[in-house]
């Protein structure tokens, strides 16, 4: 599917905490209308037989029981979070804004784990078939008596 906005974690300037007001209507209520509305865009398809978004390739072979599916699914979503994990993303967001935290660029992250990955394939040939586990030789003695 996609990525939705969780719902009552709108910056604040130096707030870091949620009231009552922001956490049971901005979130809990808000995000509980959000699943509705997906739940009925589903049940929508199903009605109007609209299955193009739900013949994924190669994977979906009837795109009917895929959507379906997908409507059972979401009548028992919940994406609502407790309110002490929602302060603690603000809390983390608070601290990677004023440099608290040290964050490290995606450019960065990637590079090293090609110079990683590169290391560790050295000398792999990766075009070379790997037997099948069932063939092959294994290093627990066939013979009982040499055990």
């Amino acid at each position: 599917m996609h990525s939705t906005l969780v719902r009552g974690t709108a910056p604040k300037k130096n707030r870091t905490t949620l009231n009552w007001w922001e956490y049971w209507i901005g979130h809990c209520w808000m995000t509980g209308w959000q699943n509705i509305r997906g739940a009925f865009r589903i049940w929508a398809d199903l009605m109007t037989s609209n299955y193009a978004d739900y013949a994924l390739p190669r994977t979906v072979e009837d795109p009917e029981e895929e959507c379906k599916e997908w409507f059972w699914v979401s009548l028992g979503e919940d994406e609502t979070y407790p309110k002490e994990f929602l302060e603690h993303l603000l809390q983390m967001c608070y601290d990677i804004e004023t440099g608290k935290v040290k964050t490290i660029p995606m450019d960065e992250v990637m590079e090293n784990l090609k110079k990683w990955s590169d290391e560790v394939l050295e000398g792999v040939d990766l075009d070379e078939e790997l037997p099948d586990e069932d063939t092959s030789e294994t290093d627990t003695p066939n013979n009982p008596e040499e055990i």
